[in-house]
């Protein structure tokens, strides 16, 4: 059985997905904290952000955690396929 190669994320990119993360986060932050509106009407746009991170974060914890389960049945699955493809004869005749 063959060993899979682990995806791996570059220290660069990381930094670069937490600074854009960051960034977005803090533009909108700002525009909001500036908009020409009433404080409810900025507060509501305030909550409606943090909920919008939050329900991003989720989305991508549930994705990663779909994606390794997959993963893990796709393994599984090649090791029986191997241990089957191993414990094949074709030169085998049954019954003799």
């Amino acid at each position: 059985m063959s060993a899979s190669m682990q995806p791996r994320t570059t220290s660069a990119y990381y930094l670069q997905a937490v600074l854009s993360f960051a960034l977005a986060s803090a533009a909108l932050a700002i525009g909001i904290a500036y908009l020409p509106v009433d404080p409810w009407m900025r507060g509501f746009l305030a909550v409606g952000l943090l909920y919008e991170i939050t329900a991003a974060f989720t989305l991508a914890k549930v994705v990663r955690d779909r994606q390794e389960v997959g993963a893990i049945t796709s393994r599984v699955d090649q090791a029986r396929l191997d241990k089957l493809l191993a414990e094949h004869d074709p030169f085998r005749v049954e019954g003799i």
